[in-house]
């Protein structure tokens, strides 16, 4: 095993893909499903493991320890700079999981050419995380909710750790 030389971004969306399949799965799954490689998909999963995320066996997310993380500390080991406007996938309190809750005249977009909405661009954890939340709308959600933690205001951080909570114990979609 590689020595941990601390978490990388996309580690916590493999987290999180693992919480949305809510069932059996293999490395070659997730692989598939995020378009990520077979290999670093078992990195991820090792520094997850070392960073306490996940089960010595790798099968259980320990939502609660996750949670903290996106709560209390992703925000500042990835933060978000928002740049320039353009077209892309709504993420962020912008997502429909929270645009009943707040209005706003920001709106944030991860940057794709084929988006739906126009507005101020933030890049994704990962390069090909905008192809993953088109398959699998609950991942979509989490990332969302990821971002308005990172992101947003005090209420906003509020409202996504209440939602992203409801989300890991299986009571909201």
């Amino acid at each position: 095993m590689k020595a941990h030389q601390g978490m990388r971004p996309h580690d916590i969306v493999v987290l999180l893909k693992i919480i949305s399949l809510n069932k059996d799965w293999m490395n070659k799954d997730l692989a598939s499903e995020l378009f990520i490689s077979n290999s670093e998909i078992s990195e991820s999963l090792n520094r997850s493991m070392i960073a306490r995320l996940i089960s010595p066996d790798k099968k259980k997310v320990f939502k609660k320890a996750l949670l903290n993380f996106i709560e209390n500390g992703l925000g500042y080991v990835f933060p978000i700079e928002p740049g320039q406007m353009g077209r892309g996938i709504l993420t962020a309190h912008s997502a429909p999981i929270l645009k009943d809750y707040f209005a706003s005249n920001e709106v944030y977009v991860w940057g794709t050419p084929d988006g739906d909405a126009r507005g101020q661009m933030i890049a994704p954890l990962y390069p090909n995380q905008i192809k993953a939340v088109k398959i699998d709308p609950k991942l979509y959600n989490m990332l969302a909710l990821v971002d308005a933690v990172r992101l947003g205001k005090p209420r906003e951080q509020t409202k996504a750790i209440e939602l992203l909570n409801l989300i890991f114990d299986g009571q909201y979609a």
